[in-house]
Parts: C-alpha cells; sequence; structure tokens
C-alpha cells in the first residue's frame, strides 16, 4: 500500500508539471519549454524534473501527450455524451470552443501554436505532433461519416471536405481570439457551423439556435 501511494503520488505530480509544461507552451512555444523553466515555474529542483524526462525533447514529447489526454477529457468527452449525427458534430464543436473560452490555456490552443511552431521543422516533435493531427483529422471525419449513416446528412457528402471546413472554423476562431474580440470569434465559428449543417440536414429542426 505504501509503495501504491508514492507511485499514485509520483504520477500525480508528473501530471500537474505536465498541465504546467502545456500551460507555458502555449504562452512561449513548445520550444521555449525547457526543464529549466519548468522547475522555475513550479519551484522545484530541475533535478526533480530530471527524474521524469531526461532532455528537453522528452519534456516536449510528453507535453503533447499531455495536450492530448488534455483534449480528450474536455472536448471529445463531452461531446460523446450528445446523440450520434449532426448533434454530436455541433456538440464537438461547442465542446472546443467552451474549452477556448475558458482560459485555461492562456496562451491559446496548444495545437493551433505547435502547429505553426513546428510545420517546417522535421523531426520528433513535428512527428508527434503531425501523429496527434491525424488521429484528430480521422475522428472528426468518423463523426461526419456516422452522421451520413444516421440519415443527418446526405449520402453524397464529401465527408473530408465537411471535416476541413469543422475544424477550420475552429481554428480559425482559436487564433482570431488572440487578437480581435474573442466573443465575437466564438459567436461566428458557431454561426458558421451551424449554418453549415442546417443546409445540409434533411431535418434542419435537430439544431436549435440555443446552445447544444
Amino acid at each position: 500500500m505504501t509503495v501504491d501511494g508514492r507511485l499514485a503520488r509520483g504520477e500525480r505530480s508528473r501530471n500537474a508539471a505536465l498541465d504546467a509544461a502545456v500551460v507555458l507552451a502555449t504562452e512561449s512555444g513548445l520550444d521555449g519549454l525547457s526543464l529549466a523553466q519548468l522547475a522555475d515555474t513550479l519551484g522545484v529542483s530541475k533535478s526533480g524534473l530530471f527524474a521524469h524526462w531526461r532532455s528537453k525533447e522528452a519534456l516536449q514529447l510528453a507535453a503533447i501527450d499531455r495536450a492530448v489526454a488534455l483534449w480528450r477529457e474536455q472536448v471529445i468527452a463531452p461531446a460523446l455524451l450528445a446523440p450520434q449525427g449532426v448533434r454530436r458534430l455541433r456538440a464537438l464543436h461547442d465542446a472546443r470552443l467552451d474549452f477556448y473560452a475558458t482560459g485555461v490555456l492562456p496562451g491559446g490552443c496548444f495545437f493551433a501554436n505547435t502547429q505553426f511552431e513546428f510545420n517546417a521543422r522535421p523531426g520528433p516533435v513535428r512527428d508527434r505532433l503531425a501523429e496527434a493531427y491525424t488521429r484528430w483529422t480521422a475522428f472528426l471525419e468518423n463523426l461526419v461519416q456516422q452522421a451520413v449513416d444516421v440519415g443527418e446528412l446526405p449520402a453524397d457528402l464529401d465527408v473530408p471536405q465537411l471535416a476541413y471546413e469543422i475544424d477550420a472554423l475552429a481554428m480559425a476562431a482559436a487564433m482570431s481570439s488572440r487578437m480581435l474580440d474573442p466573443d465575437a470569434a466564438y459567436r461566428h465559428a458557431r454561426a458558421g457551423l451551424l449554418n453549415r449543417l442546417r443546409a445540409l440536414c434533411p431535418d434542419p429542426a435537430l439544431l436549435t439556435e440555443g446552445p447544444t
């Protein structure tokens, strides 16, 4: 029991450190993330963190994995409570925008920022980001296909195209909200998807004006 307790505390400490690393990466960039910077933020010794991550790159990769886990908890999990089809697509979009709006990540969207930062920089960090984005795109396309399968979107729909548009609306909101009026950015992104789905869905009554 004592050993298990130590392991649990160690895991909690590691996750707390990675949560801080994700926040720092949104503010100063993933390339700016270092063990020394993280240690200063947490008020701990660098050697203590070195026990978890032996290099800056190892910390960067772990931060990406933690950001993916946070995305699953805050964006994907709430959306999956909605019924399959257009309502689940809208719920996913709304959950994503709600997550941005909370300010949990003060520097904005982790993935939007890091994609721009590493899109022309080959290496393990870029590969890990590309892998995460590939999985996200496949997940989004799968939800669109489910909406087609249940008859809430046209059978001849270009599934990858709609998934791309949904992602692009949220990505634009994530970036615009940092420089312009965030309320307007999120409002336009919500309306953009609602109007697009209503134009495609044979039963627009599934898509009311209010939030999902």
